[in-house]
């Protein structure tokens, strides 16, 4: 079923039907609690996640403190949506005038609605909620910078084992669009100095923070230092990378259709010279581990549309 915003949302105790997915939309806020108590925040400024919370209330996702949360800039923390370009790409005619990692996120989205589960009962419950972003509604801008027609549906999916977000790019002109995407997605964890990132292994890199050297991965990645790595993964989107922390599983990242993996994590000095990232010693409880089609440019030719998505369990 799909409920409009401006329609009554379901009570969580109808008559005859086992507990539903409660939605609230309000403040350019969509909060979304399942029964088994899972929640998930997303932002319509940038259609971007903020919060992700297990049924024992424990966030997911790392946040800075000094995030700007009011649509004044990208917030960071959370799932910020990179698109059509990720950094920045003077070379490239089509993005070159386009602000570091696009506009998705510096844009107002709009709530199209959610979508829930038939659910027996709310161990099985599940709840979609669907954003858009067009052309249409771009500002003018924006529209100078990057003139093309194009619509995106942006879709976060709550359950009580995941949390999944996936994006449909649709080329509605007459000309082909490049673009690349990025979910830049922050995850919360205890202490660094005890993660391990495995399922890359024997995959090929770009090393940001070495002169864009390319080499190769040879065991689980470990952080010491400030990181910034473009993976393409040797086992493809469906083998899971997987976050651990003294040896337990912490987060399992499964792709579809997105071809990369940025691993990042800003260290000291990268993070003091952040203004919005707060604590100043936050690296210590975050990783990034980013999905997107980032190296090289995905051509999407008129009329014809996109489609790339990631699970991650907790």
């Amino acid at each position: 079923m799909v409920d409009r915003p401006n329609k009554p949302m379901a009570l969580a105790t109808t008559p005859g039907l086992p507990p539903q997915p409660q939605v609230s939309h309000e403040n350019s806020r969509v909060t979304a609690t399942l029964p088994t108590r899972e929640r998930v925040e997303i932002l319509l400024y940038g259609a971007t996640v903020v919060s992700w919370k297990d049924r024992f209330g424990t966030e997911k996702l790392w946040l800075s403190d000094a995030a700007k949360l009011d649509g004044s800039k990208a917030v960071r923390g959370g799932i910020p949506l990179v698109f059509p370009v990720f950094g920045t790409a003077p070379d490239h005619a089509a993005t070159s005038k386009l602000p570091q990692h696009g506009f998705a996120r510096n844009s107002r989205w709009e709530f199209l609605g959610k979508s829930s589960s038939e659910s027996a009962g709310p161990s099985d419950a599940s709840v979609k909620l669907d954003f858009g972003l067009s052309s249409n509604t771009l500002d003018d801008a924006v529209k100078a910078q990057w003139p093309y027609t194009f619509s995106i549906i942006y879709s976060v999916t709550l359950t009580p084992e995941s949390l999944s977000t996936s994006i449909v790019v649709t080329n509605n002109g007459d000309q082909p669009i490049d673009f690349q995407v990025l979910m830049h997605t922050y995850l919360r964890v205890g202490d660094i100095s005890k993660i391990q990132v495995t399922g890359l292994e024997d995959s090929e890199y770009v090393d940001k923070v070495d002169a864009a050297k390319t080499k190769s991965q040879s065991g689980a990645i470990t952080i010491t230092g400030e990181t910034d790595r473009v993976y393409t993964p040797a086992k493809g989107p469906s083998h899971a990378v997987v976050v651990s922390e003294e040896g337990e599983t912490a987060f399992t990242v499964v792709r579809d259709n997105l071809k990369d993996v940025v691993v990042w994590n800003p260290w000291t000095d990268k993070a003091a010279g952040m203004g919005d990232f707060e604590p100043k010693d936050g690296f210590k409880n975050m990783i990034c581990i980013e999905a997107g089609s980032v190296k090289g440019w995905t051509t999407l030719d008129p009329n014809d549309a996109f489609e790339g998505a990631q699970t991650i369990s907790d």
